[in-house]
């Protein structure tokens, strides 16, 4: 049986000072709980209708459905909720090629965008300190797993990428044709903000500014979904 300090911990963790108090996330669904448990991340407690899990029984509270339902913050109802730590230390960018995300607010955009890197092998997503928490149950859910296996660094963007020294892909409205830029399997794209795009101290770090073209006649059209824009990109880089 849930206790009320489980219902009261679990809800609270819907909000980013409290993961960040309890250094806790909350990850719901038979599949995404399976990946991260076969990841690095470390178990703290696993609650499930059904004992179905490989993993330490003494983490495992059996509940009914409707206790489930008490702590459960999607719509459509799962049959296991688990607890993970967040981990501590502070990552650093190791791999030659990066995405950046300079403000995305929008949890599953966030999410998806783990998600397209893990599809296109990309291990590293560096972040700004005012894109969305990665660890925000929306955010862990629309990765499907992929946070198991996509390292999302923050910092301060434009202190990470100077540092780097790599080529920077800035995505603009009025940048390049991507089919006709020259670009390198080298470098760090940089996806922005979905109603202001790049910051201005972002976009005079850029090298290259880069575009996809509009095939479709309606101008009425103004953009890509942040999400989308990533994946059109990412496959072209990855082509090259």
């Amino acid at each position: 049986m849930l206790s009320k300090g489980q219902i009261k911990l679990i809800n609270s963790l819907s909000q980013k000072k409290y993961r960040q108090k309890n250094a806790l996330f909350v990850a719901e669904g038979i599949k995404v709980i399976k990946e991260l448990l076969n990841s690095n991340f470390k178990l703290e407690r696993l609650f499930s209708e059904a004992d179905i899990f490989f993993t330490d029984k003494n983490k495992i509270q059996l509940l009914e459905p409707n206790e489930l339902k008490k702590i459960t913050k999607l719509t459509n109802s799962q049959t296991a909720l688990a607890l993970f730590e967040i981990p501590q230390e502070p990552s650093k960018i190791t791999e030659d090629f990066i995405v950046a995300l300079d403000g995305v607010r929008d949890p599953g955009n966030l999410g998806t965008i783990i998600r397209l890197c893990d599809w296109f092998g990309v291990k590293q997503l560096l972040c700004s300190e005012d894109t969305v928490d990665c660890y925000n149950p929306k955010v862990i859910q629309a990765t499907m797993g992929s946070i198991s296996r996509v390292e999302v660094v923050y910092g301060n963007l434009t202190d990470e990428i100077s540092k780097l020294k790599m080529p920077v892909y800035g995505t603009f409205m009025n940048g390049e044709n991507i089919y006709e830029s020259e670009i390198s399997s080298k470098g760090i794209l940089v996806l922005g903000n979905e109603a202001n795009g790049i910051s201005p101290q972002i976009e005079r770090l850029a090298t290259s500014k880069i575009s996809i073209p509009q095939f479709g006649e309606n101008k009425n059209t103004e953009s890509l979904n942040v999400a989308t824009a990533t994946a059109v990109l990412l496959s072209e880089f990855k082509r090259r």
